[in-house]
């Protein structure tokens, strides 16, 4: 049966580190205690890995610091299904794709805020502006999952959580490209709440994005994050979160008369705040977390050339009430239910903007018995623009063997229509929810989470409805009525499928490795295109990571690590029409930790020196046609251990 739902702090808890979440989940640093992997993702509530039978990649904070670095990319790179395209260093648009979904069709969540950009054409989250430096943990799910998360969750869902501890961490490192990356965090706690707050700084003079540019192209970036808790009983708790970050981005553009990626003066300003507030019940048997949420996001472009007001504006808006909960009513029988409301809001320099609203509401039967785990569930969505849409979603987990787990789901996705698709010069009110159904098969021996592990799954995805721009150049009347330059349709259909690798060892007391592979087959299916049969851009067919590291004196307190990194990713292509090719690159990172102290004799806490050489080939490689990615760099620091 799966771990207490419980995700509140109380006073028969330790004061020292604040239970709103289970670290060391997804960890294999040397040394430390790995505790059973808790996901949210799968069911909207608290609950084991091994008891879904969908996919699920739960990424500790260990793993995360081990890895080092700002960079989530590097970080989520060991997850098998995930590619990512950029448009040059860290902080430039980064769109990471899920077994070959769009971009925009990974549902991103926050500290329990759902972010996106309602003014982005996609309407997506830019990863670019999410960095390592204060997350405490990632879970991805890789499948669609709308039946609990409602739109986008189509690719799957990346559920995020910051650091929330009444320990005091910090770290700093300088490197390649004069990097900065600072962080720090901490609270105080007792029997009656907790507070903190987390903070980090990140700034470097980068590269020439285009890849045939010279000037370099930097990055800054500032977040602050903030979170308090008060225990009204041991089973009420009343909760607030908030998350600012603020950065400024160099970028190149295409810059008459040739209008080809080149070297520019242009730069963007982007501004993120979200916050969330509300309250969790957990009486054992029944579960409720009741909760309103915002996320707003503001960008500003400039281009020096044409003077100092931004030449482009925009801002997008969400808000949302949630209410989440699971019922044990007798035995191993579960019910998992919610309904949320959001409103959604965007304008830009050129457009007023407009609104629009969605209401859904779900449940899940579930029985989690033995070695048995099921789930089972329904949803109905209402949107003010294109009305009902619904979506259903099975999985099964079953223990076979000793530590071997045959696991099993289908999911269906939807994704409505943006804002900017619907109301802006190029939208189309009449434009109906994309949507998907994904199907996936694995064994798995042990989690993830555990030394000696491996796991194979089989996955499909089919997407229909899917929102395509349609050139209107030489068309009159129809869909193209008073849209000279184009518009948005539901034209699309594709399909993506393929299978998963993943293994973790650790031979003797001194190496540990760990591997994780995908193959994934995309295919524009969309009948009477001049596309159709084409890969989709952007979809290498192979991503491959391998990492290993060791301990030179296991046991001792105060051992060096050296670890190092190899991705492979194959060719593909950046274009629908597959004639623009991207080559394929191998890329190999080296790291090194040493424990120069002892701060905690109990928690085994260490101030630690680390360095790295990433790129150490120098490779040069690109994720998207005409930007360059980052060369070999050098990076040195200190922070105190986990």
């Amino acid at each position: 049966m799966s771990a207490s739902l419980a995700a509140i702090a109380s006073p028969a808890l330790s004061q020292e580190q604040v239970p709103v979440e289970i670290v060391g989940a997804g960890d294999l640093q040397f040394g430390k205690p790995n505790e059973a992997e808790i996901t949210v993702t799968a069911t909207g509530t608290r609950i084991e890995v091994e008891d879904t039978g969908q996919t699920v990649t739960v990424l500790g904070a260990q793993e995360i610091a081990q890895v080092q670095g700002a960079d989530l990319t590097r970080v989520l790179q060991r997850t098998p299904g995930v590619t990512f395209a950029r448009n040059g260093g860290v902080g430039s648009f980064t769109g990471v794709r899920v077994r070959g979904a769009e971009a925009e069709q990974l549902l991103t969540i926050i500290d329990g805020v759902r972010l996106s950009d309602p003014a982005a054409p996609g309407g997506g989250f830019d990863y670019g502006n999410l960095l390592t430096g204060n997350l405490e943990k990632v879970e991805l799910l890789r499948g669609s999952n709308s039946t609990v998360w409602g739109s986008d969750a189509i690719g799957g869902v990346l559920v995020a959580t910051t650091k929330a501890s009444s320990e005091l961490s910090a770290s700093a490192e300088y490197g390649a490209r004069e990097t900065v990356n600072l962080s720090a965090s901490g609270g105080l706690s007792s029997d009656d709440g907790f507070i903190g707050l987390s903070g980090s700084y990140f700034t470097m003079d980068g590269f020439s994005a285009a890849a045939n540019g010279t000037e370099a192209d930097g990055f800054e970036q500032w977040a602050v994050n903030g979170q308090g808790r008060l225990y009204l009983s041991y089973a009420l708790e009343l909760f607030a979160q908030a998350r600012y970050a603020e950065g400024q981005l160099e970028i190149d553009g295409f810059p008459f008369p040739a209008f080809t990626l080149a070297d520019t003066e242009e730069y963007q300003d982007t501004r993120q705040l979200s916050a969330v507030a509300g309250a969790t019940y957990d009486s054992g048997p029944l579960f409720l977390r009741a909760s309103y949420s915002f996320a707003d996001t503001a960008r500003d472009n400039f281009n020096p050339a044409f003077g100092i007001a931004p030449g482009f504006t925009s801002d997008g808006r969400s808000d949302r009430l949630d209410v989440k909960g699971e019922w044990r009513p007798i035995g191993p029988l579960l019910i998992n239910f919610g309904a949320e409301h959001e409103w959604l809001e965007y304008q830009t320099l050129f457009d007023a903007g407009n609104d629009t609203r969605i209401f859904g509401a779900y449940t899940q039967l579930g029985i989690e018995f033995g070695g048995l785990s099921a789930h089972v569930g329904g949803r109905i969505d209402d949107h003010a623009r294109f009305g009902s849409a619904t979506s259903f979603g099975a999985d099964v987990s079953y223990e076979v063997a000793d530590n071997v787990r045959l696991k099993a789901s289908v999911g269906e996705g939807f994704k409505a229509p943006t804002l900017f698709q619907l109301f802006s010069d190029f939208g189309n009110e009449t434009l109906q929810p994309e949507q998907s159904t994904s199907f996936d098969i694995g064994v798995h021996y042990r989690s993830r989470g555990l030394l000696d592990n491996a796991g194979a799954t089989l996955f499909r995805r089919d997407s229909d409805n899917l929102i395509d721009f349609v050139s209107c150049f030489g068309v009159a009347g129809g869909i193209c009525s008073g849209r000279p330059f184009g518009t948005y349709d539901n034209v699309g259909r594709t399909r993506a499928q393929g299978f998963e690798l993943e293994a973790g060892k650790k031979l003797g007391d001194a190496l540990q490795l760990r591997a994780a592979y995908a193959y994934i087959d995309t295919e524009n299916r969309t009948s009477g295109s001049a596309n159709e049969g084409n890969a989709l851009a952007r979809r290498p067919k192979h991503a491959l990571t391998l990492s290993g590291d060791v301990e030179f004196d296991p046991g001792s307190e105060f051992t060096p690590t050296l670890g190092a990194e190899l991705r492979f990713v194959s060719d593909a292509f950046d274009n629908a029409a597959n004639t623009v090719p991207i080559d394929d690159y191998v890329v190999i990172d080296i790291r090194a930790t040493k424990p120069l102290l002892m701060l905690d004799q109990d928690t085994q806490r260490t101030l630690d020196i680390f360095a790295r050489v990433e790129n150490v080939t120098d490779a040069q490689y690109q994720t998207a046609a005409g930007y360059a990615s980052p060369g070999r760099g050098v990076f040195v620091g200190i922070r105190t251990g986990l």
